[in-house]
């Protein structure tokens, strides 16, 4: 606008300063308060200009700047008005590195502010949790032990009455006190772990080489009395030699029967429950399989998450088991998966990174 304006109304005996007027007649003539820049006037504009009678305007970069040109018609004439950009294009510069700065200042001062606010307002409640937390773990641990004494009671009466001759619904509500109690047991350990997943990492146990095929032997043998039971046949698939992997074995352990369990739960009599343990990836990963020829779950059952059961669970599990199992192998850096064909049965697979150190940790016995 200011060039336009200059163009068509500016004195060529005096033009506003960083512009001169060059008037085609009289050879050109050149107005300015100080000497044109070299190259200018742009003849080939004037002629032209001169020709069409329309209005010119070019970006010329020379002499280490931005001269802006305009070349139209003055009445008979034609003038051209060259406007030198540098004070311009600097003002430009400087203004876009202040609103930089001030941006960076404005951004830095927005997150320290919400850093500042966010724990003021997060504290009560990561305090509130961790309370939660450590009180469902005193209290997971003080009922421990009782719970496991009532099971071993519950377990020798069961084995008294049938060595007895009870009455048919004698020995079946001691049965049925036998499996209920060993649920409960079920649900106190698993708060328990879900207590020292959660916990601060300097809280949690050493972790150690643990031999996975010979544990997943020893939970199918603890498994093995339950399974013939039901009617249903176990079976492991393991190489000879070790098949390491570095982790907390009790957690592990905790996996692979919570595993072992859930086939138990949703395959018939008659079934079968294969459980195999292999290297994988050239020996960097281990592979650990169960699948059953159970009811299955649908695509659309969400087992992996706190407190959900699939559409065919019989209602009486907490939903924790396999949610404590994703934590517990996600915490030692692997995967858990699960596929499934309703009505045909379920697959879970575990991935764990292999483990190449020389000691093992040999696996406790399982429990009664």
């Amino acid at each position: 606008r200011e060039l336009a304006y200059s163009a068509s109304y500016g004195d060529p005996s005096g033009p506003p300063g960083c512009t001169w007027l060059f008037l085609a007649s009289g050879g050109p003539q050149v107005a300015g308060v100080f000497p044109p820049p070299p190259g200018f006037p742009l003849r080939d504009a004037f002629d032209t200009v001169a020709t069409t009678r329309s209005a010119l305007l070019q970006e010329v970069e020379r002499n280490g700047t931005v001269y802006f040109v305009l070349t139209q018609p003055r009445g008979d004439d034609v003038v051209q008005a060259v406007f030198d950009a540098r004070y311009q294009l600097a003002d430009r510069r400087y203004l876009l590195i202040a609103l930089s700065i001030t941006e960076a200042i404005g951004l830095l001062a927005a997150v320290g502010t919400a850093v500042i606010v966010g724990r003021v307002a997060v504290a009560p409640l990561a305090e509130a949790l961790a309370r939660q937390r450590r009180f469902i773990a005193d209290a997971s641990h003080e009922l421990r032990t009782p719970i496991t004494q009532i099971h071993t009671r519950a377990q020798v009466l069961a084995r008294r009455a049938r060595q007895a001759n009870l009455p048919d619904d004698h020995r079946s509500d001691l049965d049925r006190l036998v499996r209920t109690t060993r649920r409960l047991g079920e649900v106190v350990d698993d708060l328990l772990l879900s207590a020292r997943l959660r916990a601060a990492p300097a809280t949690q146990p050493p972790e150690n080489p643990v031999d996975l095929a010979a544990l997943a032997e020893t939970a199918v043998l603890a498994e093995t009395d339950r399974a013939s039971e039901q009617g249903v046949t176990l079976t492991l698939e393991r190489p000879d030699t070790p098949v390491r992997v570095r982790g907390v074995q009790s957690a592990l352990h905790r996996v692979i029967s919570e595993l072992l369990t859930n086939a138990l739960r949703h395959t018939p009599t008659g079934g079968r429950i294969e459980v195999s343990v292999r290297h994988a990836d050239a020996g960097d990963a281990v592979e650990l399989t169960v699948a059953d020829t159970g009811s299955g779950f649908e695509p659309s059952d969400r087992i992996f998450e706190r407190f959900q059961r699939g559409s065919s669970a019989e209602g009486q599990r907490t939903g924790l088991g396999l949610a404590l199992a994703r934590e517990v192998i996600t915490s030692h850096g692997g995967t858990i998966e699960a596929t499934s064909h309703p009505g045909h049965g379920a697959s879970f697979t575990v991935r764990l990174p292999a483990e190449t150190g020389p000691s093992l940790l040999a696996p406790q016995p399982a429990r009664p």
